[in-house]
């Protein structure tokens, strides 16, 4: 098992014993106990059980019982099972198509009088009972936490069957509309966190592992910030936070961020703050915006507590390059990667600069898909406002950064002047907001790039 598997073994491990406890003094019916896989005889009763949640028979204490009890034999289930389990739900509790056809059939030949009926008629139809059966979920204890879980499954198998692609989209709808950054919650993390709270944090950083508990103090120290989104319902667990470094000026490498040997810098004398991780803590809630939000909340937390600070940019990985040259490949940055340890011979690093560099710019700037930047993470912070400002040599010579990018690393610029009008000419043109020295750098496009 991965650090990953661990990581997600562990949670749901958290999960299950929430609706364990759920289920403790709830009354009312037998307690379910499938088989992993969900043979045929389990899987009868988890659709019984299923009916008779959207029944609502015995009142509000049996909903609850009866909703707990499936959450937790889901939890106890195998993937083979869970993907049974996950198939009764989207196939025998979906729309009724004849029923939606009626509904739209009625709403088109009703009298205006009798029209706003006949659209909460087809609003009815259209709601599959299974959403209802997710709802119930969330009045539970560790239920949100649980349905963001759920969610994370059914995008992993809707994959390979298309039947769990709808469940999946209604749970989206359903999590995006409780998960509105109007509730979220920004909160600062720092070394006096409670500990469960700070192994949250080593288990979720996703883009510069966390070594040792060393290294998280020397990350959340006086001249570092943490922020994270928490949502009421989850507020033991952060949904996506950020780290930032108060710097002198724009950092160019990763590693003098990292290290645990520096010495502490005055919050006081920075002039910048440099957001150089951002992760996102609940794979359930992929697809689900509020990135964006996140850094605009730190930005006006940092500017009210230090007033020093003048530039807000990150350190950012550039983590499609890699992929991106295996389908454009360039001799000049094969031959200079060519060499073992490259990176760690001057003369060989010196020589591989300039085409590295020239290829890496190409791609940031030049390879797009639907329209967008196909790097993931230029595309969050061009969406956000920011702009290309400047690509830094070695700044991450880690094994993961070279595999990425060949430890080149990018810096992306907010100037609030410039936010809105950089967001708008990304958004309405897919144009985007660059310095001069990147666009001499990238060059003119020659062909398309995929």
């Amino acid at each position: 098992m991965n650090q990953t598997e661990a990581t997600a073994s562990t949670l749901f491990d958290r999960t299950l014993a929430g609706l364990k406890g759920a289920v403790r003094g709830l009354i009312g019916g037998d307690i379910l106990d499938p088989d992993p896989d969900l043979k045929k005889g389990d899987a009868e009763r988890i659709r019984e059980r299923l009916w008779a949640c959207l029944e609502g028979t015995g009142g509000e204490v049996s909903a609850r019982n009866r909703a707990a009890d499936l959450g937790k034999a889901y939890l106890q289930l195998s993937q083979t099972g869970r993907r049974r389990y996950l198939t009764i739900l989207a196939t025998e509790f979906d729309r009724d198509p004849a029923a939606v056809e009626q509904a739209a059939a009625a709403l088109a030949a009703a009298p205006p009088e009798d029209r706003a009926a006949a659209e909460d008629a087809l609003r009815d139809a259209l709601s599959a009972p299974r959403e209802r059966l997710l709802r119930q979920f969330n009045t539970l204890a560790d239920g949100v936490k649980f349905l963001v879980d759920l969610r994370y499954d059914l995008m992993r198998f809707a994959r390979e069957d298309v039947a769990l692609s709808g469940l999946e989209k209604d749970l989206k709808r359903l999590l995006a509309s409780w998960f509105d950054v109007g509730f979220l919650e920004l909160r600062r993390i720092d070394w006096n966190a409670p500990a469960s709270l700070l192994e949250k944090l080593i288990d979720y950083e996703a883009v510069h592992a966390i070594q040792s508990w060393q290294d998280l103090k020397n990350r959340l120290d006086s001249d570092r910030r943490c922020y994270a989104f928490f949502h009421p319902s989850m507020p033991d667990e952060p949904l996506i936070f950020v780290e930032v470094a108060l710097e002198a000026g724009l950092a160019d490498s990763v590693h003098a961020l990292l290290d645990e040997e520096s010495p502490v810098g005055d919050p006081s004398r920075a002039d910048t703050a440099v957001f150089y991780s951002i992760s996102n803590a609940q794979r359930g809630l992929a697809g689900i915006a509020f990135g964006d939000f996140l850094i605009k909340r730190v930005v006006d937390d940092l500017r009210a507590e230090l007033p020093n600070l003048k530039t807000f940019a990150t350190l950012s990985p550039i983590p499609g390059f890699s992929r991106w040259l295996e389908n454009n490949p360039d001799e000049a940055v094969e031959t200079a990667l060519a060499k073992p340890g490259w990176w760690e011979d001057p003369e060989t690093a010196e020589a591989a600069k300039g085409p590295v560099l020239r290829a890496v710019a190409r791609y940031l700037v030049h390879a797009r898909r639907r329209g967008r930047a196909a790097d993931p993470v230029a595309h969050f912070h061009l969406s956000n406002g920011a702009r290309m400002e400047r690509l830094n040599w070695l700044a991450n010579v880690s094994e993961a950064g070279r595999a990425q990018s060949a430890g080149v690393m990018i810096n992306y610029l907010y100037r609030s002047d410039m936010i809105e009008a950089n967001h708008e000419a990304y958004k309405g043109e897919g144009r985007i907001a660059m310095s001069s020295a990147v666009r001499a750098l990238a060059g003119k496009r020659e062909n398309k790039t995929r």
